[in-house]
C-alpha cells in the first residue's frame, strides 16, 4: 500500500509497475487491469488513484530539449518543473509561469489544471503546444495546438493514457524580484481587489483566518523587464516584512524562495519553495476552489463570514488569480478566476466537517474545485460547471479512455 505525498490518502491500487522506456510502456499498458499513471504523488484527491494497477512514471526517461528557433522545449513525462527550469534558463529562455512548488511533474500539473498566480497568466496547461500520450491500448498519439482534440486532451485528469512527452512555449529569460508585506487590512483589499492583484506579475494573498480583518501577508513577484508599478506597502497598507517569510506564518522560512526585493532568475522566484527543501509543510491536506473573477470579492466575503470555523483546521489560505483559457476541463475555462487555496492540518475528520459549509457558500458563485485537491467529489456537478463536458465524454470514448465519472 502506498500513500500520496501529503499523507492523507492511501491508494486503492493493488499493484505498481515501473516501465523503463516508452516502448516497454506501450507493451505493458494493454495487459494491465485499470491502469493509471502515478507521478510525483502531489494530488490530494483520488484523481490519480485506481482499483487496478498504478503505472509509475519514475523510471521513464527524463530528457529536456530546448529548440530556440521554434521557441519550445520538449520534455519527457517524468520531468519535474525543478529539473526543467534551470535547463531552460541556461539556454537563455523561460516559461511564463510556474507553480508554487517545483517538486511536481510537468505532466501531472498540466493534467490537473494546476496553476501559479497572475492576472494575465493562464494555468500551466496553457503553456503546452503539443503532447504525446500512450493510450491504454498501447497506441502512441501526438496532439498539437490547433488539433480538434487538443483542448480536451491537455487537462486530461490522466484518463486518456500516460503522457510521455510535452512541448511548452518559451519566451526570453527574465529576472523577478519578490517582496512580502505583512498585516494587510482586508477591507482595503476588498475595496479594490483588482488593484491589489495588479501590483505584480504574480501576487498571492495569505491568511490564516485567525483574524477576519487582517491578511497575514501579501507576496508580490515582479518581472524586472517590465515597468515598475506602485510600491506594495504604500498601495495596500501593512508593513514591509523585516525578514524572510514562509507562506505558513511561524514556520521556518528556509524552504521559501528569496524575498526582500532581491533580483533573481525567474525560476528561483516564481515558485514559493526551493526544490532542495520540503515544499509547504509536508504532511497536510489541500483543497482549492476557482471562482469566476467577477465573484472574487463575494467569495472572500463568504470566507470571512466563516473565519472562526476555518481557523481551526487551517494552516493557511492562499488567494491567487488565473487568466481564462479554452481547455475543456480547466478550472479557468471561459473565465478569469480567483483561486481560493486551503492548506489544512493533516486531520481528515476536521476537514470533512468544514467542507459542506465551505462548498455551500462557494457553490452559488460557480466555484470549480481543483481536480487534484480534496473536495466533496460526490457533490461535483461536472456537466454544469464545465460546458464542454459532453465533448470530453465523447473524446474519452473515441480514445478508449477511462470513465471520467470517477474523477
Amino acid at each position: 500500500m502506498s500513500t500520496n505525498w501529503g499523507g492523507n490518502l492511501t491508494y486503492a491500487a493493488t499493484g505498481l509497475v515501473e516501465p523503463g522506456s516508452v516502448a516497454e510502456l506501450r507493451r505493458l499498458l494493454p495487459t494491465l487491469e485499470a491502469p493509471r499513471a502515478l507521478g510525483s504523488r502531489h494530488s490530494f484527491s483520488r484523481v490519480a488513484d485506481t482499483p487496478g494497477v498504478h503505472v509509475s512514471t519514475a523510471g521513464l526517461p527524463r530528457s529536456v530539449e530546448v529548440d530556440g528557433d521554434k521557441r519550445v522545449v520538449r520534455l519527457e513525462g517524468a520531468v519535474r518543473y525543478g529539473d526543467l527550469a534551470p535547463v531552460v534558463d541556461g539556454a537563455g529562455w523561460a516559461l511564463a509561469n510556474l507553480a508554487s512548488l517545483p517538486h511536481i511533474t510537468v505532466a501531472g500539473a498540466v493534467a490537473t489544471g494546476t496553476h501559479g498566480s497572475g492576472d494575465r497568466l493562464g494555468s500551466l496547461a496553457t503553456e503546452v503546444s503539443a503532447l504525446e500520450v500512450v493510450g491504454w491500448d498501447g497506441q502512441l498519439r501526438r496532439v498539437n495546438a490547433g488539433d480538434a482534440d487538443f483542448a480536451g486532451a491537455v487537462v486530461s485528469l490522466g484518463r486518456l493514457g500516460v503522457v510521455t512527452a510535452l512541448e511548452l512555449r518559451l519566451e526570453p529569460s527574465y529576472e523577478v524580484a519578490q517582496t512580502v508585506v505583512d498585516r494587510v487590512p482586508l477591507d482595503g483589499v476588498l475595496a479594490d481587489l483588482d488593484a491589489v492583484t495588479a501590483l505584480g506579475d504574480s501576487v498571492s494573498l495569505f491568511t490564516t483566518w485567525r483574524s477576519a480583518d487582517v491578511l497575514d501577508m501579501v507576496w508580490v513577484k515582479r518581472r524586472l523587464d517590465r515597468p515598475a508599478g506602485l510600491d506594495p506597502v504604500e498601495a495596500i497598507g501593512g508593513r514591509a516584512a523585516d525578514g524572510p517569510r514562509h507562506p505558513v506564518p511561524g514556520v521556518d522560512p528556509a524552504p521559501a524562495t528569496e524575498q526582500g526585493g532581491a533580483p533573481g532568475p525567474w525560476w528561483t522566484r516564481l515558485p514559493h519553495f526551493r526544490l532542495d527543501h520540503v515544499p509547504s509543510v509536508g504532511r497536510e491536506i489541500q483543497s482549492e476552489y476557482l471562482v469566476p473573477r467577477r465573484h472574487g470579492v463575494a467569495a472572500l466575503e463568504a470566507l470571512r463570514g466563516m473565519a472562526d470555523r476555518l481557523a481551526g483546521p487551517l494552516q493557511v489560505c492562499e488567494v491567487r488569480t488565473v487568466a481564462a483559457d479554452e481547455l475543456w476541463l480547466s478550472g479557468a475555462y471561459g473565465t478569469d478566476v480567483v483561486g481560493l487555496h486551503f492548506t489544512w492540518h493533516l486531520d481528515p475528520a476536521a476537514v470533512c466537517a468544514v467542507l459542506p459549509e465551505l462548498e455551500g457558500r462557494l457553490a452559488p458563485l460557480g466555484a470549480r474545485p481543483h481536480w487534484g485537491k480534496v473536495h466533496r467529489e460526490a457533490e461535483l456537478d461536472a456537466a454544469t460547471l464545465y460546458p464542454r463536458w459532453g465533448d470530453w465524454l465523447d473524446l474519452l470514448a473515441r480514445w478508449g479512455g477511462q470513465d471520467a465519472q470517477t474523477a
